[in-house]
């Protein structure tokens, strides 16, 4: 999920799912006049489109509810022109054209569009041991409404700044409370990948959360992506969440991911099962180097690479990280590995925190998903969802992480183009109505639901 980083001087390439090998990415300092048009904005035929800036700086992302999404820059003359989607094919169907700072316009097609005022408050609260940058979007009135806190991935980059889903909750009727983790954005400490410790900011930035909100709160809970699946039932467990919603997250551990990575690659090479049983072999012997940090296991990785580094299988290993590990001789990853440990809880078992889990469960999975392979987490969150009765279980086929629709060449490269209908609509009825609507939901399939009383 993200984890892979390339080092200079071309010494390493890659990680795992939260980043052996970490390098902090300098982000450029947003230009005010694109950061002011981020935001909400309601067009006249209901529909409502967002706008977040990209994290390149150079330009914006506009969203529509049916999932579709383009980039767009500003040209000399003042016009915009977008991409669509995750590619770099021209946008010709839709067009958006935000006015300038302070009009709070937009243009989409022929319709028109003005920013949703959403009540906004800034705070600073403490995480475990670090103070942390947060900000709750209310949506307009007085009513109570429920509120998602809305949980990172593996990002690296400031959520107050960059991230969408606070805008399309907040003019849906839902409050939205987003915070830059620890050592991103305007919160302090070092960035990691330890899990419990992400789990004790995000129930910190929950009773926060509840506390700014104050007679506007209704349900509370947490919402997020790819590694907040592994955070969220650890934070629900140590606070008084009222829902928890996961979509393309792992129910196993950051070393199963890289093993199922590996044998989802090899078997689109058109290796039988034969050489996935070795491949096995090969990812316990990388992921037992990586979960001791970088200190232990090298005899048993050097005498698997013995045995199979001359099979015409092992230039096709990839994976989060085997693929890159295998690729360099023991003591360059004992020397290069912990200089960029970021602690991330490679061992970590998902299945008691889900067993535990009391609120209700929404998880959303990717049918198609490369980076997070949804193959053992079905199985898994079936068995929970039959124990517990309290799961809702969704699956788009033909997704990539995102909840992404994508089109794919001949030799498997896939172009990301658009988020699948119905996810962002299923996202606000759920958490909105605590429950699901008639549907459907696109073309998502119900793959369990919670069992009566």
């Amino acid at each position: 999920m993200r984890w892979k980083r390339i080092l200079g001087l071309g010494l390493l390439a890659a990680a795992a799912a939260g980043a052996v090998w970490y390098a902090q990415p300098q982000f450029p300092r947003p230009d005010p006049q694109l950061a002011c048009l981020a935001g909400a904005y309601a067009l006249e035929d209901g529909r409502v489109l967002t706008l977040t800036l990209l994290t390149s700086g150079n330009g914006l992302r506009w969203r529509l509810p049916d999932g579709r999404s383009s980039r767009i820059s500003r040209g000399d003359d003042g016009s915009w022109s977008g991409k669509i989607g995750w590619t770099n094919n021209e946008d010709r169907s839709t067009s958006v054209q935000p006015a300038p700072c302070g009009d709070g316009t937009l243009q989409v097609d022929k319709l028109a569009g003005k920013r949703v005022e959403l009540a906004t408050q800034d705070t600073r609260f403490a995480g475990d041991g670090v103070e942390l940058a947060g900000r709750l979007l209310l949506p307009p009135g007085s009513q109570p409404v429920p509120i998602a806190v809305l949980v990172h991935g593996s990002e690296d980059y400031s959520a107050i700044t960059y991230g969408w889903q606070q805008y399309l909750f907040a003019a849906n009727g839902i409050g939205a409370f987003v915070y830059d983790k620890r050592g991103t954005g305007a919160s302090s400490g070092k960035y990691t990948q330890d899990f419990n410790l992400l789990a004790a900011d995000a129930a910190a930035a929950l009773k926060e959360a509840r506390r700014l909100a104050g007679a506007r709160a209704g349900r509370v809970g947490f919402m997020g992506g790819s590694q907040a699946g592994w955070i969220i039932p650890l934070a629900a467990g140590r606070s008084d969440a009222e829902f928890a919603a996961v979509a393309y997250g792992l129910a196993g551990s950051p070393l199963d991911e890289d093993r199922d990575q590996v044998l989802l690659e090899l078997r689109r090479a058109g290796h039988g099962e034969d050489v996935l049983a070795k491949a096995r072999e090969v990812t316990a012997a990388t992921g037992a180097v990586v979960a001791s940090g970088f200190k232990d296991g090298y005899e048993k990785l050097a005498e698997v690479a013995a045995r199979y580094d001359k099979e015409p299988w092992w230039k096709d290993l990839r994976g989060e990280f085997t693929g890159s590990m295998i690729r360099w001789p023991g003591w360059v990853l004992r020397i290069a590995g912990p200089w960029h440990d970021v602690g991330t809880s490679w061992n970590h078992d998902p299945l008691p925190p889900l067993l535990a889990l009391k609120p209700p469960l929404l998880w959303i999975l990717a049918g198609a998903d490369r980076e997070a392979p949804p193959e053992q987490t079905r199985e898994r969150l079936l068995d929970v969802a039959r124990r517990s009765g309290r799961v809702t279980l969704l699956e788009f086929p033909d997704t990539d992480h995102g909840i992404l629709e994508f089109e794919e060449d001949a030799d498997g490269t896939r172009r990301m183009t658009r988020a699948a209908d119905g996810y962002f609509r299923l996202l606000v009825d759920w958490i909105r109505n605590g429950h699901l609507d008639a549907g459907p939901y696109g073309r998502a399939r119900l793959l369990a639901q919670p069992t009566a009383g």
